[in-house]
């Protein structure tokens, strides 16, 4: 017969037999970390890129894009072995209108992993709209765009961080179906989407560390040695987009200011005066402004570390609006 001593002690060890258990049986979340940021850490061949297809059929757009892995220059000199959307990052600039439907299909030509596409513009279930696409299959998804501006698209297979990180990323324009009240005004337009780049396929540093480079449009120097364009006396509108991964942008044009801000690019959100604009990580919106006199106008980022990282283009005043040569001036 048991005493009451004696059931407390096996009781004491059969629990700590039960949690030892427990703990051979279900991995910890270190182990876990580790598989995570192993699972995406090696290099794939490159594969040239595929152009996108897309058409319109009266008020439905079809969009057929690729995901795909390619060797890309993001610094002078320097490849990174990207996930794209057709071999490009940030990807194609898409458009369309408001009240269009969208008709969208995602090849998977990465032999390695599943890719999605999570369209910030569009109302649609998750679960059934933005799902994975396998290795070598493709998916097709219908959804309707019914709000306007400017929007980010991106993978959202898991971890979502890392498909960004690596280059899966882009901007969607969703023209507004009454155009913008300013639209009368504007002599040229640009598109720049800003984003971060990281040490190669290294989830710790996309998780923990700072940014290795901070760009517009992919890389250090394409918008400095190929500036924008525009005369003495124009009005510009510029689309931009933050793809982020991580870090906040403070989009600011120097030697202006913003007649026009329209957040998230939408016409009912408008602003008037403003010197810089704060974007959030996915945010967008259209600015526009004014410039006066000819000569190199820098657009940066105000958080300056991020501009010795990259993050600078060039916009270049003249009075006929065309190239004449000359080094650029650059922060």
């Amino acid at each position: 017969m048991f005493s009451f001593p004696n059931i407390y002690k096996y009781t004491l060890i059969l629990t700590i037999f039960t949690a030892a258990l427990s703990h051979c049986s279900s991995p910890s979340s270190a182990p876990n970390s580790q598989h995570k940021e192993e699972a995406f850490s090696s290099s794939a061949p490159s594969q040239p890129p595929v152009d996108p297809i897309i058409r319109r059929e009266g008020h439905t757009v079809y969009i057929e894009m690729t995901a795909q892995v390619t060797d890309i220059e993001i610094s002078k000199g320097v490849i990174y072995n990207a996930w794209t959307f057709n071999g490009t990052s940030p990807g194609p600039v898409l458009r369309v209108k408001e009240g269009d439907t969208i008709v969208f299909t995602l090849k998977n030509k990465d032999t390695r992993m599943n890719h999605s596409m999570d369209m910030h513009a569009v109302h649609a279930s998750p679960s059934r709209k933005f799902i994975d696409v396998m290795p070598g299959e493709e998916g097709t998804f219908t959804y309707p765009a019914t709000s306007p501006g400017v929007f980010m698209y991106h993978c959202g297979s898991k971890p979502t961080l890392a498909h960004i990180a690596n280059g899966m990323y882009g901007m969607i324009i969703v023209e507004p179906k009454a155009g913008y009240p300013s639209d009368h005004l504007i002599d040229r337009s640009y598109t720049l989407v800003q984003s971060e780049w990281y040490k190669e396929h290294d989830y710790n540093s996309f998780l923990n560390e700072e940014p290795e480079y901070v760009v517009f449009n992919g890389n250090t120097y394409t918008l400095k040695e190929h500036p924008l364009f525009a005369k003495a006396g124009d009005t510009v509108r510029i689309y931009i987009s933050n793809a982020g991964p991580n870090e906040v942008s403070s989009f600011h044009v120097v030697g202006t200011m913003m007649d026009r801000v329209y957040t998230d690019g939408n016409p009912r959100n408008i602003q008037y005066g403003i010197q810089t604009v704060m974007l959030p990580a996915s945010g967008g919106a259209v600015v526009e402004f004014t410039v006066t006199e000819e000569g190199d106008y820098p657009i940066v980022t105000h958080q300056f570390k991020h501009v010795d990282k990259g993050a600078s283009a060039v916009l270049r005043v003249t009075k006929d609006g065309k190239d004449h040569g000359g080094t650029t001036m650059s922060h």
